[in-house]
């Protein structure tokens, strides 16, 4: 007899009451945050998180490169130029909520995703009211974070700044500088901590820094009625995912919230909220909560950490999750508080600095380098509880542990420092031993301001010479080798994607690109590059940073998608064998509705979004995961490019060789119990209630609810743990609700553990080619359909089988390019025949076929000999190319300064090569062959000078030469430009640069006259020049020596003709004269007026100049009024009668003058000089012709002594003696006769310079002087 539950009332009474009272407490149940997928802090900031498409942090792609190049420098905190993608090992920053394979930097343009609002899509279109994406129109230009694990799906984004992965296996940690607010968290979180969004165990993957601090914004969008149906399926009840809610009572002021997950084996969760001013630029509340049950309750932790602290930012230990260091705000006090108990307990230690980045040792746990504000670097081996000073002078995310396994010392750091100057060097030393003496400089000469990385077993720096880059890279600390990329590529630009599997990945922007980059793959030395694939499109972050639309499949050893861009059509390819062949994707048949498509190729294709979510709350817009080899989950649209419109989700289970649509919008895409289910959550811009999980590699989709009250959505956290099936929400009821916490227990949706009839092979192949990368793999999956959960040792791989190896399995070697036919010729710029240098006659080499097997291929025999490089014997062949540089590259030196030279061969047998070196200063040296001078050959100069320097190689089959000449300059310290005073208009004068200390042929003189655009460029430091105009006319000189230029002005006074006097004064004058030019001009002004009380001359036609040194003398010149219509005769007249008032009045001592209360100095008349009142215009006269006979006559007699001097022994004797006395009677003004000839070499200082200049001018302490003055030429004045 059969009994229905339906006819027992007392039954049917009970279930409805258990249902009312479920429902009533469950509308009343307080929010509850369980994070139970955060292995590190996440900063999460109110807002929707889903107008950012994000991808799971883990495995999901990665965007990787980080530019080897100098950009502009950024100041400390200025997280654009430092923050890109690092490779490392497991490094989590402050909080290892979200692990980022190998160490992950995130770009600074993380805080534009704070501002995206929530978007809206939902499965078919139907979960909530359709809403369009803000962001999506610009999907290709947002920023991308990079998730380095090689076993990861990788997405390449580039940053600005030179972002290139850090593949020292390190986690840091970075934190933004207060004048930057709106930096403070997300950077931070982005770079420092980060949860294990996959689940999967810190073990089972490789690990890198988790992200700490990704703050989540909240949107203030209202909800919307969900109308939702599911694909594939009818209309069905609703299902229910079991979910807990928390609320952060009290915190919903606060605007970001920072998350950490210990992760495995661990319930332990920290939320550090707070409230964040951006107009102060610091955070003003903060509040730290705790939960023990996995987020199931929280409890607020302010008390232990103190109630008036103010923290800002959460860290946490990679290598010792238990140990957490919190940081107080900077701008109320310093500190950092440590907890070794997960955050049970904390103690407190006072900071000397602000801290802006961490980065904790891959292996030591409590060794830590910390980056201040002001560039700094220190240390602490103890957990932050004691720092040491590194460097003083460190540039920014330019600092990285050692190697684990290639480094000797544990200890030891590798950083780009700066000098005084301002220039960088690769600088490493110990951090308890960096003292000057300590330090090592592995590469010799200055590189490129942030361009030093250091990355797995590579270095990789960068030095511009002559405006063109080159780049250098070490392989497992060797000594560093330029990078030979195809020899007209001619880089612009240069970011490394990868170093995996002992090869280097680079994106090459060559001189002819402009918004695409060109792929390139090395050999395992990373020295000889070839291309892979042209023209790959880039975009701009929202700060600038440059985005590579490249992608690596996760789980798939060779396997990428790219998006290239010709002819302004975008279009995306996909390779399985490390770019060595690109096809486009086979679109699929039908679409969701069962209608076939009709796409042919290649005219017709699918082409994918390669967007990277910097954010490991939210999906990207391509995913794939290790763990769920095969499967790819993409946002897309099928036609003949790439668009942003009518774009769909698209799904391959097979690797991509088959694709399938799921969803008519977007969505974000998660993996569940390792890629055993999907979950999407619709990109909504309004609050929802759903989401949709599949378990046969969507095909099917089944809708459940996870909350009663619809929730705006900021992120989501996957399985921070192995064996805890739990997903949490972040979000908020409304834009000024409390933070929402929403745990989701799914492991209810699976039925059982899973058996081994649970599991399928599935075959890797490429379209029908089982061979991938020189092997045949065979998978171990979950069959799709199947509701059971994996087990803990789930194996992916179950077989892998060697391959004959074919065609497919060989690139083109350095040099050779492939042709239409397949086939690997040598490019038109190689030689295929050239030998390395470092052959020597009678070793051996691997001579090139023109083809080398792909890195990580696996294939045997075949055709590996045919296609393997073959070892042949060098040959003895003369030098050719013979190349001498210094090691900075630059043709100028400092004297005294240690120069290097290098010297290398293009060609030729360098162990067989003499070379010698002329250093072009009388001394040379000689080395027996070329292998010997490696490190360089140091040289001193001991004088300055430009230097010939001559290298000379040559052996028994030959000689080659070459030259430079090398400027060895000593920096000038003074120059003084020596000018006279007042000159003759149209009349030639002399001008002089006296320059200290002196060196010849090193410097260059520009001369600029008044207003002139252009100057007169000359080598010595003296030069003639002639006014045109009368007034005052000023003279500029700058001396130019090596990067140093030094000037002097002087202002010279321009007539046709004037007077001057000589003046001396009482000797207590000379007490008071600290002679500097200020004195002098002060003194001189004083003087002027004194001579005006004496006289009506006019104060504007005197002029006093003041000779510097001691005793004090003076230089009186009288100047013609400026209105010559009155006649010149009139003029000179004028100056003849005031000279005489003058000199009267100097004579009888009535020129004085008060220094200072009770010292007055009286002006004496030393000497009168008499200008030449010189004619300049065409009239003649009298005077004129009788003067022009009387050279004539003079000229004539001279002409007759000389014609007969050897008849008169005497004469000679008569004409040097005249010649002596004639010198000795040259007056004082004209400079272009009397100034005397100061050689560099003999300037000294200025009391020696007015002596000699006062024997010139004939100054000899006559108090009077006769009326008999004589009329000269111009009197020679110049000023010193």
């Amino acid at each position: 007899m059969e009994k229905g539950a339906g006819l027992c009332p007392g039954l049917h009474l009970a279930l409805w009451t258990w249902l009312l009272i479920s429902v009533h407490v469950l509308m009343d149940a307080q929010a509850e945050i369980t994070c139970a997928s955060c292995p590190a802090p996440a900063t999460l900031k109110r807002q929707g998180l889903f107008g950012d498409k994000q991808v799971d942090a883990e495995e999901t792609g990665t965007r990787f490169p980080e530019r080897i190049g100098r950009g502009s420098q950024e100041a400390p905190g200025d997280l654009g130029s430092e923050t890109g993608v690092a490779l490392g090992l497991d490094a989590a920053v402050p909080g290892d909520v979200l692990k980022l394979a190998q160490g992950v930097r995130m770009p600074l343009s993380v805080r534009d995703a704070l501002y995206a609002k929530v978007t809206g899509d939902s499965p078919n279109g139907a979960e909530e009211d359709q809403g369009t994406s803000p962001g999506r129109a610009k999907k290709d230009e947002e920023v991308r974070l990079a998730d380095l694990d090689q076993s990861q799906g990788r997405r390449t984004s580039v940053m600005a700044k030179l972002s290139l992965p850090e593949g020292n296996n390190q986690t840091r940690s970075m934190r933004v500088k207060r004048s930057e607010p709106e930096l403070s968290d997300v950077t931070e979180g982005l770079k420092t901590g980060g949860a294990l969004v996959d689940g999967a165990h810190p073990e089972d993957r490789k690990t890198g820094p988790a992200l700490d601090a990704h703050r989540l914004s909240r949107s203030e969008f209202k909800w919307t009625r969900e109308d939702s149906k599911v694909l594939g399926n009818p209309r069905q009840d609703e299902l229910k995912l079991i979910s807990t809610t928390f609320s952060l009572t009290g915190d919903s002021a606060h605007n970001q919230a920072m998350v950490h997950w210990s992760g495995h084996n661990s319930s332990v969760i920290l939320i550090l909220t707070k409230l964040y001013d951006f107009n102060l630029g610091s955070v003003t509340e903060s509040s730290l909560w705790r939960s023990t049950d996995y987020g199931t309750t929280y409890e607020k932790v302010n008390d232990k950490v103190g109630l008036k602290t103010v923290l800002s930012y959460l860290y946490v230990c990679p290598t010792n999750k238990r140990k957490i260091m919190l940081l107080s705000d900077p701008e109320i006090e310093s500190s950092v508080l440590i907890s070794s108990d997960e955050g049970a307990s904390y103690q407190k230690f006072r900071l000397n600095f602000f801290i802006l980045s961490l980065l904790f040792h891959p292996r030591h746990e409590d060794w830590i380098l910390a980056y201040s504000h002001d560039q700094k670097l220190y240390s602490s081996l103890d957990f932050g509880r004691k720092w040491q000073l590194v460097h003083d002078h460190v540039t920014p995310n330019r600092f990285y542990w050692s190697v684990i396994g290639l480094d000797k010392e544990s200890d030891l750091v590798h950083m780009e420092a700066r000098t005084a100057d301002g220039r960088a060097q690769y600088v490493t030393c110990r951090v308890q031993e960096c003292t000057e003496a300590n330090r090592q400089r592995p590469f010799l000469g200055y590189i490129d301001t942030s361009s030093l990385v250091v990355q797995d077993d590579y270095v990789f720096i960068q030095v511009t010479t002559a405006g063109r880059a080159s780049y250098y890279v070490s392989y497992r600390r060797e000594a560093f080798a330029r990078i030979k990329l195809p020899k007209y590529s001619l880089p612009k630009d240069m970011h490394i994607i990868s170093t995996d599997e002992n090869q280097v990945f680079a994106a090459v922007q060559e001189w002819n690109q402009n918004d695409t980059y060109n792929l390139y793959i090395s050999e395992t030395r990373g020295i000889h590059f070839t291309l892979a694939l042209e023209n790959v499109k880039t975009s701009r972050g929202l700060e600038g940073n440059i985005m590579i639309d490249l992608y690596e499949v996760a789980g798939i050893k060779g396997m990428f998608i790219a998006n290239t861009k010709l002819d302004n059509q975008v279009k995306t390819h996909i390779t399985y064998n490390k770019g060595r062949d690109w096809r486009l994707l086979q679109a699929p048949s039908a679409d969701l509705r069962g209608n076939n498509i009709h796409c042919v190729l290649p005219f017709c294709s699918l082409h994918l979004q390669l967007q990277i979510s910097e954010n490991p709350y939210t999906s990207g817009s391509i995913s794939s995961k290790n763990s769920a080899p095969g499967i790819i989950v993409a946002t897309g649209n099928i036609g003949s490019e790439l668009s942003h419109s009518n774009v769909g989700m698209f799904i391959s289970s097979d690797a991509g060789n088959n694709w399938r649509q799921i969803f008519e919008e977007e969505h974000s895409i998660w993996f569940l119990d390792k890629g055993g289910a999907l979950v999407a959550v619709k990109q909504a811009t309004a609050p929802i209630r759903h989401l949709w999980i599949s378990f046969d590699e969507g095909k099917q989709w089944s809708r459940y609810s996870f909350t009663l009250v619809p929730l705006f959505v900021d992120g989501v956290l996957v399985e921070p743990g192995t064996e805890s099936q739990i997903m949490t929400f972040f979000g908020h009821f409304s834009h000024r609700s409390e933070w929402q916490l929403v745990k989701i227990d799914y492991k209810s949706i699976f039925t059982r553990r899973c058996t081994e009839g649970d599991y399928q092979t599935w075959h890797l192949h490429n379209q029908g080619e089982p061979c991938v990368m020189g092997e045949k793999q065979i998978y171990m999956k979950r069959r799709p359909g199947n509701r059971c959960m994996l087990g803990k040792d789930y194996s992916r791989i179950l077989s892998a089988e060697p391959c004959i190896c074919s065609a497919s399995d060989f690139e083109c070697d350095y040099g050779f390019e492939r042709r239409g036919d397949g086939k690997c010729l040598p490019a038109f710029w190689f030689n295929p025949s050239a030998v390395s240098r470092s052959c020597s006659h009678g070793q051996s080499y691997l001579n090139s076929t023109g083809y080398r097997k792909v890195v990580s291929n696996n294939c045997t025999a075949g055709v590996k000999e045919l296609y393997t490089a073959r070892k042949q014997q060098c040959p003895n062949r003369p030098p050719r190319g013979l190349h001498l540089v210094t090691n900075e590259g630059k043709l100028t030196a400092t004297l005294g300064a240690n120069v290097t030279f290098l010297v290398f061969l293009e060609d030729g047998d360098s162990m067989r090569t003499n070379i010698k070196l002329d250093f072009g200063d009388g001394i040379a040296v000689s080395y027996s062959n070329l292998s010997l001078t490696e490190d360089g050959i140091k040289h001193v100069y001991k004088t300055a000078g430009i230097f010939r320097v001559t290298a000379l190689a040559e052996n028994s089959l030959g000689f080659d030469s070459t030259t430079l000449y090398l400027h060895i300059t000593c920096p000038v310290e003074h120059v003084h430009l020596s000018v006279p005073f007042v000159a003759i208009k149209n009349k030639e004068v002399n001008l002089t640069a006296i320059v200290w200390p002196s060196h010849s042929r090193t410097l260059t003189y520009f001369w600029w006259f008044g207003n002139s655009t252009e100057p007169v460029i000359t080598l010595e430091g003296s030069i003639s020049y002639t006014f045109f105009k009368e007034g005052m006319n000023s003279v500029t000189v700058q001396v130019s020596s090596g990067d140093v230029i030094l000037q002097d002005t002087k202002t010279i006074a321009v007539h046709e003709f004037f007077k001057s006097l000589l003046l001396s004064f009482s000797p207590n004058l000379d007490d008071y004269n600290p002679d500097i030019p200020e004195w002098r001009q002060d003194v001189g002004r004083v003087i002027k007026k004194a001579l005006v009380q004496v006289s009506d001359f006019p104060e504007e036609q005197l002029f006093v100049a003041v000779f510097p040194g001691v005793p004090t003398a003076a230089e009186l010149f009288l100047l013609p009024h400026k209105n010559l219509s009155e006649g010149r005769k009139k003029n000179e007249a004028d100056l003849e009668q005031i000279s005489e008032i003058l000199v009267s009045a100097l004579n009888q001592n009535l020129v004085e003058f008060e220094l200072k209360s009770g010292v007055r100095v009286i002006v004496y008349i030393t000497q009168l000089t008499l200008a030449p009142l010189v004619d300049s215009s065409p009239r003649h006269s009298s005077s004129a012709m009788l003067m022009l006979l009387s050279v004539v006559f003079v000229g004539l007699a001279v002409f007759l002594i000389y014609k007969f001097k050897r008849k008169i022994p005497w004469i000679n004797i008569y004409a040097e003696v005249n010649h002596e006395k004639e010198q000795e009677m040259i007056g004082s003004v004209s400079q272009s006769e009397s100034t005397p000839k100061i050689t560099l070499s003999e300037f000294s200082g200025p009391e020696e310079r007015l002596e000699k200049e006062l024997e010139t001018r004939g100054i000899g302490g006559i108090p009077k002087i006769s009326e008999s003055e004589s009329t000269r030429e111009i009197p020679n004045c110049t000023s010193v």
